[in-house]
């Protein structure tokens, strides 16, 4: 088997969330009243990819830390100094009227034929899409070539792009926003590297085995650190740099979970950070990550539990009553094992009305 450490591999996701990129979006989806856009999946499950490929072993690079759209020449450009083994961009697809929706489905991995390596790219969309296949249970489309497209055509390395659903397939659309769906998109791209590279993939870490790390410290660590960062609201330059910007994020982190607030990534910051504690008991007035999480899941089943904040407010209370009465639960507000149950599953939720 070949060593993780001596390749590079780029994470890109398409198009901005704040502000929005026009067009790239969901029809409007009922109950919640509102599109999903296409980056509110591609940035965290391409953050998703990142953490995976780091935990392998692999040196990786973000190529968009921020939220809003960059041009297609500048991300190039940036991935053209970079010298990557291989860049993967997420992205979600789309067919006909995006304000309609149809039953066209799956996930597809496109290649170009106009890049400089076509071949070895032709051999990584096999081997994501296998992958893909590993992690998730909607319809495999198989690969595909695209032309023009700048992310394939101009980078000077091999490439591929990941079409993980349809935003136009209503069932498809709802998986954009559940989280365990964006890690399992995240994660089967980082097995197909790992297969192509013939390298030994990581298919989790736990918490215990991470050092603590502070101002100061480099290296990979500090990268895993700033990926989760990003993951959770954050715009870091993923530089493995655990300067004054990532310790503000710690810290900001830490107040909004209820940890010591020290800027230090110890135990207690890796284990919340990981999510690897037991889903906690959560009600009204509960913050944090598995509030966050909370609110994602009830978004992605189409309950309005608002903006995923992670802060158990009125609305996600009034989502949280919603799905307990749908879903034969005793209905208290409060999300506990029996809700918990009902809520993990991807897939489900609302029909159309």
């Amino acid at each position: 088997m070949a060593f993780a450490e001596n390749y590079y591999i780029g994470g890109n996701d398409e198009h901005g969330i704040n502000p929005a990129t026009p067009g790239k979006r969901t029809p409007i989806m009922p109950y919640v009243n509102r599109s999903f856009y296409e980056n509110e999946f591609n940035r965290p499950a391409k953050y998703y990819f990142l953490i995976a490929c780091l935990r392998t072993g692999f040196n990786v690079y973000d190529v968009k830390p921020e939220f809003n759209d960059v041009s297609i020449s500048q991300r190039v450009t940036r991935v053209n100094r970079q010298n990557l083994t291989y860049l993967l961009t997420y992205a979600y697809n789309a067919i006909g009227n995006d304000l309609a929706f149809s039953a066209t489905n799956g996930y597809l991995v496109f290649y170009s034929n106009e890049n400089r390596f076509t071949q070895t790219s032709r051999l990584l969309a096999y081997d994501v899409s296998a992958g893909l296949a590993e992690e998730i249970t909607t319809k495999n489309l198989g690969i595909g070539t695209l032309n023009n497209i700048g992310m394939l055509k101009n980078v000077n390395c091999p490439a591929v792009v990941l079409e993980c659903g349809f935003m136009t397939n209503f069932d498809e659309a709802k998986l954009m926003m559940d989280p365990d769906f964006q890690r399992l998109c995240g994660d089967g791209g980082a097995i197909g590297v790992s297969k192509n590279l013939e390298v030994n993939y990581v298919a989790d870490m736990n918490y215990t085995q991470m050092p603590t790390i502070r101002y100061g410290n480099r290296g990979n660590v500090v990268k895993f650190l700033q990926c989760y960062l990003n993951l959770y609201g954050n715009t870091l330059t993923v530089d493995g740099i655990f300067g004054s910007g990532t310790q503000n994020a710690v810290r900001k982190f830490q107040q909004d979970n209820g940890l010591a607030v020290d800027g230090i990534v110890g135990r207690n910051t890796w284990r919340t950070l990981m999510m690897q504690d037991t889903l906690p008991l959560l009600r009204r007035g509960s913050r944090g990550v598995y509030v966050r999480y909370l609110q994602q899941k009830l978004v992605a089943k189409l309950y309005p539990a608002g903006t995923a904040d992670g802060i158990f407010g009125s609305n996600t209370e009034s989502a949280v009553r919603q799905f307990q009465e749908e879903n034969g639960l005793s209905v208290d507000g409060i999300v506990g094992p029996l809700t918990w149950a009902k809520l993990t599953p991807i897939g489900g939720g609302r029909e159309k009305p």
